[in-house]
């Protein structure tokens, strides 16, 4: 599993888009769904490009 998290940049308390997510309380910030992901095996990219390059990475390994 490749995955990107986005928001990395979003502040505290801003009411996200879907289904009116919210970060708080240090729960639920991208940071922590990028550990969490990582924790569980996926690799995960810091930017929409690194997600590309892990996605050619695995493809190419294939």
């Amino acid at each position: 599993v490749v995955g990107y998290v986005a928001g990395v940049t979003a502040p505290p308390g801003k009411k996200m888009g879907h289904a009116g997510a919210i970060v708080s309380g240090g729960k639920g910030t991208a940071a922590a769904k990028m550990e969490a992901l990582s924790d569980a095996g996926a690799l995960v990219g810091r930017n929409p490009t690194e997600a590309g390059e892990l996605m050619a990475d695995v493809v190419a390994s294939l």
